[in-house]
């Protein structure tokens, strides 16, 4: 096997031309047979994920061997301008409208979908088939609201900060909260976001110290907006 990514808790491996094998290290905290049901259930529901291979007999839960993709990240293709912020923010706001239109796999009542709460473009890949969203090993259902709060405030994160990538992240963080899905995004749902992400151990002290900022600079793109 050849190691082609490294993420914060999982590697990913070239099997094959057509597989790749995504690993969670030692330690890090994962279900790849979660993952598998999830994805598997989303793209039975026309959401744009890899295809996810059948477990065999004896595999680990560390182990989720998945479709082999072409194509950059969108955090590649926004570096080489494949694509601008306003059409990466666009595009974000569409799987996150999108995502949360299949239907709950486990919650009961109005309000409940399911939540991938890590959608930023790191984790999404422009495939020449169209985008596909991958690591979906914090999802859950709940309150679409809660998910495009985790995503505003990942960007934010980094449209505050001082790094060459800012003013892309300001200018897609706005494109993607002029969407008129984001009204889902309410006090309430920012508030939890920051806490979860103030309380994942994931994040790095950098991403915290940024969480302040990142509050604010989402506070001031939806608030005057009516909710």
């Amino acid at each position: 096997m050849v190691l082609i990514g490294v993420g914060r808790t999982a590697d990913v491996y070239v099997l094959d031309e057509r597989w790749v094998l995504r690993r969670y290290r030692d330690g890090a905290v994962g279900d790849a047979e979660t993952e598998r049901t999830l994805m598997t259930y989303l793209r039975g529901h026309g959401y744009p994920v890899p295809l996810v291979r059948p477990a065999q007999e004896g595999t680990s839960r560390t182990d989720l061997v998945l479709e082999r993709l072409d194509g950059p990240t969108m955090a590649g293709a926004l570096a080489a301008g494949l694509v601008t912020p306003r059409q990466a923010g666009a595009m974000l706001a569409l799987l996150l409208t999108g995502l949360h239109a299949v239907p709950a796999r486990r919650a009961d009542g109005p309000g409940r979908s399911i939540l991938h709460l890590d959608l930023h473009p790191e984790n999404i890949i422009l495939t020449s088939g169209g985008p596909r969203v991958i690591d979906w090993a914090n999802a859950s259902e709940g309150p679409p609201g809660l998910d495009w709060a985790m995503s505003a405030v990942i960007l934010a994160e980094v449209a505050t900060g001082t790094t060459r990538t800012a003013r892309p992240a300001r200018e897609l963080l706005s494109a993607l909260l002029g969407d008129p899905a984001a009204v889902h995004l309410t006090p309430e749902a920012l508030t939890e976001a920051l806490r979860r992400r103030a309380e994942d151990p994931m994040t790095t002290e950098r991403e915290t110290a940024a969480l302040g900022r990142a509050g604010d600079a989402v506070r001031e793109l939806v608030e005057p907006r009516p909710v």
